[in-house]
């Protein structure tokens, strides 16, 4: 049996869990750089019986699924993968699973979310590269978020995490999403308002969506448009729930005060994109989710998932 392990970037995964487990014989192989190119991906997996995804990086369309003869079972760590075609792998009586990691993580790209807010509204970024080149004060920042107004787009598990630190930092918090209600936001001392009124009124906007068919661009280019010029747009969920080409224009045209950005509409993000050559952008290469005891939660899982495969027990369902 031959196991590949995709995007594992930080060379942790063969060190995470106990792969020596599995049946004499077995060959896992991590792969480090992401492979983009679709030819080149489907020539390297053909060989694989099993491979292991990272979350939504590596794209498993029909035709790629279609391409590798030899595969059987496909593991994806998170609870939900959107780039894999579930009904290409049905079809191909291909098993799909997923592969559970901590709570911790969800805590961890909260905080994120936070870390990128500060450093926008601080100008955190601007004065550590000042100090580095031997520069002093020279930005002025925004003044103290107390009193200002945070949106919270999403009042999921991650969006009342962000909320709690907004209050904690004395801002008034507003939230949207297509089903809250008045009394749910209510729970977390959250002002349920209008789509269009988030974004009119608040000075920092947070998305915590999940990614559907639905939600896809549910922050576009009205939507931009209708924010402060002085607000700052944070998405630590995923790249495609904001429109592209919208907000890179208003980022441009300074429109809006600025983005932080821990996803992306293409991951990893290409080196040559023009969002990584905006100055009023603050970037973090989607490592909301990348704690270490995470990751190893993701690996020992998906390594127990196979296991229960070779013996035909239950495996961790996909959402």
């Amino acid at each position: 049996m031959k196991i590949a392990i995709l995007d594992d970037y930080q060379q942790i995964a063969m060190q995470s869990a106990d792969w020596k487990s599995l049946p004499q014989g077995t060959a896992v192989k991590s792969f480090a750089m992401h492979l983009a190119d679709q030819a080149l991906l489907i020539k390297q997996l053909q060989p694989f019986d099993v491979i292991i995804a990272m979350r939504e990086r590596t794209r498993f369309p029909a035709d790629v699924i279609d391409a590798l003869p030899n595969l059987r079972l496909l593991v994806s760590t998170g609870a939900r993968n959107a780039s894999i075609d579930a009904e290409a792998c049905k079809r191909r009586n291909i098993a799909l699973c997923g592969s559970h990691g901590t709570k911790t993580s969800q805590s961890s790209t909260a905080e994120v979310a936070w870390a990128l807010a500060l450093a926008l509204v601080k100008k955190i970024t601007q004065s550590e590269k000042a100090m580095h080149s031997g520069g002093w004060q020279e930005h002025v920042m925004t003044e103290s978020l107390a009193g200002k107004t945070l949106g919270v787009l999403g009042l999921g598990k991650l969006g009342q995490a962000v909320a709690r630190y907004g209050q904690a930092f004395g801002m008034n918090v507003i939230a949207w999403s297509p089903h809250l209600t008045d009394e749910r936001a209510a729970e977390f001392s959250v002002r349920r308002v209008s789509k269009e009124a988030l974004f009119a009124e608040s000075d920092l906007i947070s998305v915590h969506m999940v990614l559907s068919s639905t939600t896809r661009g549910i922050v576009g280019a009205a939507e931009i448009a209708a924010m402060k010029s002085t607000a700052y747009l944070i998405n630590t969920s995923r790249g495609p729930l904001i429109d592209e080409q919208a907000l890179i224009a208003a980022l441009q045209a300074h429109k809006i005060g600025g983005a932080g950005l821990d996803v992306f509409w293409t991951e990893p993000l290409p080196v040559d994109h023009l969002v990584r050559r905006l100055d009023n952008v603050v970037l973090t290469p989607h490592v909301g989710y990348v704690v270490d005891d995470n990751m190893q939660m993701f690996y020992e899982n998906a390594l127990k998932n196979i296991k229960n495969w070779l013996a035909g027990e239950p495996l961790t369902p996909m959402r």
